[in-house]
């Protein structure tokens, strides 16, 4: 069963997982610092080519599993256009009340 976004404990985490869902780019950015990085499968990625790929232009959908870490590292079934649903891990470095960092994969 999924946790409920408002359940989740990291406000940033909560508001990058609610922007994702929504296909809000705006929001998306605003919960990101300007210089935040992010790796998929442990390979450095540009942070707007991937996310426009792998997010906003594919129908991005994050249903979370499983939370730990204070919120900061989920377990979620994620889908999109492209690749259809798999299980994903997503760990956040959360510095001022924003995501500095994520690194996403396989789970």
């Amino acid at each position: 069963m999924s946790i409920q976004l408002a359940r989740l404990s990291e406000p940033a985490v909560r508001a990058f997982v609610a922007a994702v869902n929504a296909h809000d780019r705006t929001a998306f950015r605003a919960v990101l610092t300007p210089d935040a990085t992010m790796s998929d499968d442990g390979t450095e990625r540009d942070l707007d080519e991937w996310t426009e790929r792998e997010i906003f232009s594919s129908h991005g959908h994050l249903d979370i599993d499983k939370e730990k870490a204070g919120g900061r590292s989920l377990i979620a079934r994620y889908s999109n256009d492209t690749w259809g649903e798999m299980r994903t891990r997503w760990d956040f470095v959360v510095e001022d009340g924003k995501v500095t960092r994520f690194e996403t994969g396989q789970a």
